[in-house]
């Protein structure tokens, strides 16, 4: 084989490691490495010298260690057997990654099973060609990126796995939402991987995840996705999942009236309000059945129970007489309307304006009003909690929720009777 006069670099754009393949060299050889390159020169199985970007002239002036390895005749060409390995370290920024087979994850929120896939890129450089080569290449002619990337799956499969399971658990999250936290993700994988490539005279740049699926033939995924849906129609049109099955079961009873238990079409008609004319008849039936017939209410005519003293629709009582609305006092005026009604109501049935009573009069006081406009008393005051009304002015504590009644300032802290627009103490706005 004749003896090689030029050794250059001849291999791929993505190739990290390459041999030149001829091993027939001599003291005259000139070896040329490029910027972002390093050559190591082996003889004998061990490491001659490494040489840098530039022209080299393999001679014992320029690499001493020839000397010792090689019988040098006096004053002509020495050929030799050697190995010239070429190390490329620019940043190779595109190294794609992904898992060959899905991963078999619990999902944390709704507990099913769900196979996921993940994908992404990574870059790396090779910062010590010599730990590099002698650690990863070893007799292969050519070490690549597909190379890299058979070497380190066993690793970046165990870490992505145990990764994207830890955050499921850690964040009570969806497989289905895993998405929003990639970047956390591919930081993470990198912090955690970064050690194994140094090992082997690689800096990882970066460890990428760029996307985590899953399919959507798989039965699991298909029935959580359906139900997902499900539960997002529901919530636009304001029904929640029992409401929803008592519906279908409803229907199906009207479709199978001699199938429906007894009893149970009106319980749901009167608990859910489902179908208004179902309910009237069912409601009807139950009066008078259990109620002993209907009456009229004297006040808006609406049917009511003939046991009943209060009216369901106007809150009126059944024992005064129509003519009470017109006057008495037993009656108040509503402050908005104008509209005479009795003082057992709780609602005025001229405009539906709740029932506000002066606790001195008990005449109907305008919302927000500080005095009644009939006798002048101070209007009743406001539970902060609930906003139910307290007639009682001496009251601590609200009777409807049992929430204090007294309001303190978030400026000084003070206490506050009543429900002022402004602090007496430092005139900030309550």
């Amino acid at each position: 084989m004749p003896v090689v006069d030029v050794v250059k670099y001849n291999g791929g754009p993505d190739v990290f490691a390459w041999k030149f393949p001829n091993e027939s060299l001599s003291t005259w050889t000139q070896v040329i490495v490029n910027e972002s390159q390093e050559a190591i020169l082996f003889k004998g199985g061990q490491v001659a010298d490494i040489l840098g970007p530039g022209r080299h002239t393999l001679d014992t002036a320029n690499i001493p260690i020839l000397s010792s390895l090689i019988r040098l005749p006096f004053g002509g060409r020495s050929p030799f057997t050697a190995e010239v390995w070429y190390i490329n370290k620019v940043h190779s920024m595109n190294i794609k990654w992904g898992t060959p087979t899905p991963i078999q994850l619990q999902d944390p929120k709704y507990g099913v099973f769900i196979p996921l896939r993940s994908f992404g890129q990574f870059g790396i450089q090779v910062v010590e060609p010599k730990k590099f080569l002698l650690k990863m290449v070893g007799t292969l002619s050519v070490f690549d990126s597909e190379s890299v990337v058979k070497f380190f799956r066993g690793l970046y499969l165990t870490k992505v796995k145990d990764a994207i399971a830890s955050y499921l658990v850690k964040k009570q999250i969806s497989a289905l939402e895993i998405n929003a936290y990639l970047l956390e993700l591919s930081d993470h994988l990198r912090d955690a991987m970064c050690p194994i490539f140094d090992d082997y005279g690689i800096n990882l740049l970066n460890f990428n995840v760029n996307n985590i699926n899953v399919p959507d033939d798989d039965p699991g995924v298909r029935k959580l996705k359906e139900a997902l849906a499900k539960r997002a129609e529901m919530n636009i049109i304001g029904f929640d999942y029992a409401q929803e099955r008592t519906f279908d079961t409803m229907e199906g009873a009207a479709k199978n009236p001699g199938q429906m238990p007894p009893g149970m079409g009106m319980g749901m008609g009167m608990g859910q309000g489902f179908g208004n004319a179902m309910g009237q008849q069912m409601g009807n039936m139950a009066q008078h059945l259990n109620m002993g017939g209907t009456k009229q209410c004297p006040h808006c005519n609406a049917n009511m129970p003939s046991a009943a003293r209060f009216c369901n629709d106007c809150g009126g009582d059944s024992n005064a007489t129509a003519g009470a609305r017109t006057g008495g006092a037993s009656d108040a005026t509503c402050a908005d309307c104008g509209e005479r009604f009795s003082k057992s109501y709780r609602f005025c049935p001229g405009c539906s304006k709740p029932y506000v009573p002066c606790g001195n009069c008990g005449e109907d006081m305008k919302a927000g009003a500080p005095a009644c406009r009939a006798c002048g008393s101070a209007a009743p005051k406001s539970c902060p909690s609930c906003k139910a009304t307290v007639l009682n002015e001496r009251s601590r504590f609200c009777p409807e929720c049992g929430g204090s009644m007294v309001n303190k300032c978030s400026g000084c802290n003070a206490e506050v009777d009543g429900n002022p627009r402004f602090c007496p103490e430092c005139g900030m706005r309550m």
